[in-house]
């Protein structure tokens, strides 16, 4: 089932086990569970510190991942792991053998720490590629604690239990039989959920910085970097590090890396700050702000980081269309990564809001996976290149209605139908559906700040060319600003200026 580039890769890293493995494996007589075999037959030809058993787990086909001559390690992969996937299995395969997980000791202890029972099962599609954060975070979270176990499901493989939990988004996280949360997920968030949260006065009693980042994001990570360069007191508190970079499949237009993937270049950004000293606060959210004798970033939990500047590098999400049934029905037929959720909707009619870009590169995607795309844009033309408009007129089983305002995201317990109006005729119409794919671009995260700084309508923070805000002391960096530009390379040049403003900034005053 491997090919020889896999499997030269995979036997470079079979080197690496430290002890031996016990894979026991659940198969019946169905092709899946044959795939299956042959899969494991050959992992085990590769290396003989691997052996593999008949066993009854509670999935046919899957297989667990354990250390030979101890108990089970809590870690099974109900499908085969290939795909995006792959790299799951070579994590987990290394730590079960005894192999650290490149994690923080801090979320080391708390991972430890965490008593009780917690089952997990994280429903996933091989082609998604934010599922491994979490499939990567719940195995390391197993193999640090025996009371936690996980098991990776493939959605394609087990659609009848998809259908009956009545699954539209991946990855989607059941604890205990009960759902958990669904999309990407960091360890450090899973963990904030079942564990004790630190306590605010570790943020509170921190020396002032010289120079505080708040965002992770590519803008984030450039103005750390710069800053720590210089040799002075750096920070940098995120939610999340790589900001919507995660969500971003392939990336072609990052001058000198002719292809790399959103989620590489977060690990990679990541990597490259903690080369310096620079203080890094996960999983926190900025929640007011103030200038006082230092500049005072308060935190949700309530925490507060006092810093003599500050760069706000908060970056963007997803912009929401704002019609009845889209909260309601959000991962229930409503969705925002065709990468990630088109499996699930193979074979169904489905509708992508948006005719610019990245609508139209969603449609194209789907349309090679759904029966049906309809394309609604509310503008009388689509505004999408050329490139891709003649792309997508090429394909035969893609509509496209413009100048159409959607009105309402139907359904009772998932997405049944859109309906929209046609913005020329005043005419009400519905179309039925199965899912609904919203791209109408980004919307700045900023609204934290809502009247301490100036902003354009649109939320934007405005900036001068030196990244400079309306506060003294306080600079911004990347797509929360008013750059007309919303791209990974202005990002990260905006952030190296935001961080050389800032040193300015210090050194003047």
């Amino acid at each position: 089932m491997l090919d020889a580039d896999i499997k030269q890769q995979l036997n470079q890293y079979l080197q690496l086990l430290e002890g031996d493995l016990l894979i026991k494996v659940s198969a019946g007589s169905d092709d899946a569970s044959k795939d299956m075999l042959a899969f494991l037959d050959e992992l085990a030809g590769m290396s003989s510190r691997i052996t593999v058993e008949q066993a009854q787990l509670d999935r046919t086909p899957s297989f667990s991942v354990n250390r030979a001559g101890a108990e089970d390690s809590g870690i099974a992969f109900a499908g085969v792991p290939l795909g995006h996937e792959f790299t799951s299995l070579v994590l987990a395969l290394l730590q079960v053998s005894g192999r650290a997980p490149k994690v923080e000791d801090s979320v080391i202890d708390q991972i430890k720490s965490i008593q009780g029972k917690y089952v997990f099962e994280s429903y996933i599609s091989l082609t998604c590629h934010n599922c491994p954060d979490v499939v990567q975070a719940l195995n390391i979270m197993s193999v640090l604690n025996p009371g936690i176990s996980h098991t990776m499901i493939d959605g394609a493989a087990f659609k009848d239990e998809v259908e009956s939990k009545n699954i539209m988004a991946v990855p989607s996280v059941y604890l205990n039989g009960e759902f958990f949360g669904s999309g990407r997920m960091s360890i450090e968030e899973i963990v904030a959920k079942i564990a004790d949260a630190p306590d605010a006065s570790v943020f509170t009693d921190k020396e002032p910085f010289d120079v505080l980042v708040v965002g992770g994001g590519p803008a984030g990570a450039s103005s750390a970097i710069y800053a720590a360069r210089k040799g002075i007191r750096t920070g940098i508190v995120a939610e999340r590090f790589g900001g919507q970079v995660l969500d971003t499949v392939g990336i072609e237009n990052l001058i000198g890396i002719k292809h790399t993937e959103g989620a590489k270049l977060a690990a990679n950004l990541e990597e490259h700050v903690k080369e310096y000293n620079v203080d890094i606060m996960k999983n926190q959210r900025a929640k007011g702000l103030e200038k006082k004798e230092f500049i005072e970033v308060e935190l949700e939990n309530g925490g507060v980081l006092k810093s003599k500047t500050v760069i706000l590098s908060t970056g963007a999400r997803w912009r929401n269309v704002n019609v009845p049934g889209e909260a309601e029905f959000k991962n229930k037929g409503v969705a925002y990564c065709p990468h990630c959720d088109g499996p699930l909707f193979a074979g169904k009619h489905v509708a992508v809001i948006g005719g610019g870009n990245s609508g139209i590169e969603a449609a194209i995607d789907l349309a090679g996976i759904v029966s049906h795309v309809t394309v609604l844009e509310f503008a009388p033309e689509l505004k999408a290149d050329s490139v891709l408009q003649d792309r997508l007129y090429s394909l035969p089983n893609v509509t496209v209605i413009k100048n159409a305002q959607t009105k309402e995201i139907t359904g009772t317990d998932k997405v049944n139908g859109i309906t929209y109006v046609e913005r020329d005729t005043g005419v009400e119409q519905h179309i039925e559906l199965q899912g609904v794919f919203v791209q109408i671009g980004l919307v700045p995260n900023t609204d934290w700040l809502a009247g301490t700084l100036e902003r354009t309508p649109m939320g934007e923070i405005i900036v001068d060319r030196q990244g400079a805000t309306t506060i003294p002391g306080v600079f911004a960096a990347g797509d929360c600003t008013n750059s007309p530009y919303k791209q990974i390379i202005i990002s990260m040049g905006s952030g190296a200026t935001a961080a050389l403003g800032a040193f300015d900034y210090l050194i003047r005053n």
